[in-house]
């Protein structure tokens, strides 16, 4: 009996749309860190309740699938009189424990070697790439009901094709089947498919009197894709061999079931195309009124009107923050406004930042007329254009070079490669920090060392207690504070290292070089047509806001409060998209049980 999924569909609605998690990529949208997984297992139930018969209702009146088969039969024996197709090797009938699950009336159990007239695949040795003539495809060319023929691996000339046409000669109506990697995705050749050959990472197979589209919904199934993972050999890439996929047992319908289990998951994955697309447009509405109401937050001309916007936002903080996306821009807008100088109340009798700078500058013309610094050259003035925003009385815009310890090397970059390799590394010694460290926070992770002679040559890279570590190399602008407990050691070449001078917080820098401000700077600056790449140049250039040294303190504190606060909040919206997922999963799994 069929299951109606319209029904489905509708009482489950919330589910299938809201079932979402997040993707490991590495995008600057929203959307394309989002997979919507609800409609992804509705997808999956719907191509498993067509190879099941639980799609369509049967229809009395078809003739069985057992005639079908018989017809089949009969014509690969003719084809084999007529020199057309080599006689096989009859396979054993197909036993209780080969049969995925049980099958209506009507329909019948046959292996897919016995549905089809060829069964092979692409070319083992391909030739070598001509720049132009007839496309080679490759399983990456192949996708869910889709053939690209215009971005192949490779191109073969017109004797390259004659030589491997001649196993494939794949005709219209023949089923590409990926075999090598992501196993079971499939495509029909249609009627204006251009010529072409394939490797070996797709099979070609020409079904005899079955419908042609049925059999993409059927490697597609839950239960189809699972045999593929059990007999996919191989570790680092999974691959079908022929002669196990020759073996795949498949649930038949009779022809004029096929034709309608065809047309009605057409008709269903255009609606979960619809339910997608709707859901991707209202992630984007939703995603647009947060940064617009943000925005609100961080234009607010003073303290008075920014409580007001935040109030208005605050009354509807439970239907706004419910997306990673949302989430981490509201971080972004607290770092934003901290660096802004409005997120904490400013105290008119707190020492302005500017006699902070006049006592580094001091302390350093002291030092070089001791001779202990080498006179520097003065850095130009930050232009009125380098200002991005009006700052609070009291507070400067400055640059790192100004706020830096007076020492040498209080700015430096890791050594260049060649002066540090992997055959320098000793089991124990002086440790080298690296990007390990600074993206996971934990500065005792490593075990990567140098011995004292390597320490010494490369002593202008070490590090000290409380020096700030920035990662340079694809994920930039990370940053890690040192501990007073941090083993000595120096910075690998993907680590800048600053030393500032002691009345700085480095947790307030640290906020900084998170906020907006910097790290949309920092991507502009940064952005390489592979990796995201800083240097010390570029961090030399940033402005950035000081304030005064209370306030400094202030800022860090009220930070972290409403950051681990986020923290919550975010940890109890992945635990609520995983118990989404688990249900959309449970769903399918008691649906087709």
């Amino acid at each position: 009996m069929a299951v109606q999924v319209e029904q489905l569909i509708t009482e489950h609605l919330d589910l299938w749309t809201h079932a979402q998690t997040a993707k490991s990529t590495s995008g600057r949208g929203s959307n394309n860190k989002i997979e919507l997984t609800g409609i992804k297992k509705l997808r999956e139930l719907i191509l498993e309740l067509a190879v099941r018969g639980n799609l369509v209702p049967q229809d009395p009146n078809d003739e069985p699938a057992s005639e079908l088969l018989k017809r089949i039969a009969a014509e690969k024996e003719a084809l084999v009189k007529a020199g057309k197709l080599k006689k096989q090797k009859p396979l054993p009938p197909i036993t209780d424990e080969e049969k995925f699950f049980e099958i209506p009336e009507g329909w019948a159990w046959e292996f897919l070697k016995n549905l089809t007239s060829k069964l092979t695949d692409g070319s083992h040795n391909p030739p070598k790439d001509n720049g132009s003539g007839y496309p080679m495809l490759s399983g990456q060319n192949i996708g869910a009901g889709t053939i690209d023929y215009a971005n192949p691996s490779r191109y073969v000339d017109e004797q390259g094709f004659l030589i491997e046409n001649s196993r494939t000669s794949v005709q219209e109506g023949d089923v590409l089947l990926t075999i090598v990697g992501s196993i079971g995705r499939s495509a029909v050749v249609r009627d204006n498919a251009p010529k072409f050959v394939l490797q070996r990472s797709v099979a070609v197979l020409t079904p005899i009197q079955v419908v042609s589209d049925y059999l993409p919904i059927l490697f597609s199934s839950i239960s189809v894709q699972n045999f593929f993972e059990s007999e996919g050999k191989g570790t680092a890439q999974k691959g079908i061999y022929l002669g196990q996929l020759a073996k795949l047992p498949i649930p038949v319908p009779p022809v004029r079931e096929q034709t309608r289990i065809v047309a009605k998951v057409d008709e269903l994955m255009a609606l979960c195309d619809q339910l997608e697309q709707q859901s991707y447009q209202q992630l984007d509405a939703h995603n647009q009124l947060v940064d617009a109401l943000l925005a609100t937050l961080t234009q607010s001309q003073n303290a008075d009107d920014l409580a007001s916007n935040w109030q208005r936002l605050a009354a509807h903080f439970d239907t706004l923050f419910t997306t990673e996306y949302s989430i981490e821009s509201l971080k972004q807008t607290i770092l934003q406004l901290a660096v802004m100088g409005k997120l904490v109340k400013q105290d008119p009798n707190d020492e302005p930042a500017s006699e902070l700078l006049k006592r580094i500058a001091a302390e350093k013309d002291a030092l070089v007329k001791a001779g202990k610094i080498k006179k520097q050259k003065p850095l130009p003035p930050i232009s009125d254009e380098e200002k991005p925003f009006e700052l609070p009385q009291g507070w400067e815009w400055v640059k790192l070079d100004l706020i830096a310890k007076n020492e040498k090397n209080a700015l430096k970059a890791g050594p260049f490669g060649s002066a540090l390799k992997k055959n320098m590394y000793v089991p124990q010694g002086y440790k080298i920090y690296g990007q390990e460290q600074v993206i996971s926070g934990d500065e005792s992770l490593g075990d990567y060392f140098v011995d004292e002679d390597k320490f010494r040559e490369l002593e202008s890279c070490k590090v000290e207690p409380g020096d700030m570590l920035i990662s340079l190399v694809g994920t930039i602008g990370k940053v890690l504070i040192l501990s007073p407990n941090a083993a000595p050691g120096i910075i690998n070449p993907r680590l800048v290292k600053i030393s500032l001078f002691n009345d700085i917080s480095r947790n307030y820098i640290r906020v900084v070089l998170g906020s907006r401000l910097i790290q949309n700077e920092l991507f502009e600056k940064s952005h390489g047509s592979t990796m995201n790449v800083l240097n010390l140049g570029l961090l030399r250039d940033l402005v950035f806001p000081l304030p005064p040294v209370e306030q400094q303190i202030s800022i860090v504190k009220k930070v972290n409060q409403l950051i681990d606060l986020l923290s919550i909040l975010s940890r109890q919206l992945i635990l609520n998209r995983k118990n989404q997922a688990v249900f959309a999963e449970a769903l399918v799994e008691q649906v087709v049980a």
